[in-house]
């Protein structure tokens, strides 16, 4: 499992096909804030909670200079079902052998009912206008996490 990113460390650049089948690199937002969340599966209860929920503080959070980025290891097609059916209005990036989740530490050991397995963690990285990390938060929850990262933000 990769390292954990810590504030103050760069962010790991990365380039990766959304749901559109466009390319976005992170280096090319250098000058903005950015938010990359990792989710594990498009259409789960929990992750489609999570990204209305992104959708639904867009306006509030673009107006502070974030831009929304979310990560899976879905293919593109996946994501853009995910899309359409939710309405989602920032984009979904694929990262299907999950090298970028393993660059930022969101790809390793979980558990589920006793049973032990490699699978992505749902994590949130703020990078920086610089392209450093602001702020790393891992093991969110699906549910209340975007409330909570505004606070964490001081946009609340």
């Amino acid at each position: 499992m990769a390292e954990r990113l810590t504030p103050g460390t760069p962010a790991p650049d990365f380039e990766l096909t959304t749901s559109d089948e466009q390319q976005v690199k992170l280096s090319d937002l250098r000058g903005r804030k950015v938010i990359v969340y990792f989710y594990p599966a498009a259409s789960t209860p929990g992750c489609t909670k999570q990204a209305c929920d992104f959708r639904d503080s867009l306006a509030p959070l673009e107006a502070a200079g974030y831009k929304v980025l979310g990560i899976s290891p879905d293919k593109p097609a996946k994501l853009a079902k995910f899309v359409e059916k939710e309405t989602l209005t920032f984009p979904l990036l694929s990262d299907e052998d999950h090298a970028v989740a393993e660059a930022y530490g969101a790809w390793g050991e979980k558990k589920n009912y006793g049973r032990v397995y490699e699978g992505l963690i749902r994590s949130t990285i703020v990078v920086g206008e610089d392209g450093t990390v602001e702020l790393a938060q891992y093991n969110v929850r699906a549910t209340g996490h975007v409330a909570k990262l505004r606070r964490d933000l001081g946009l609340d």
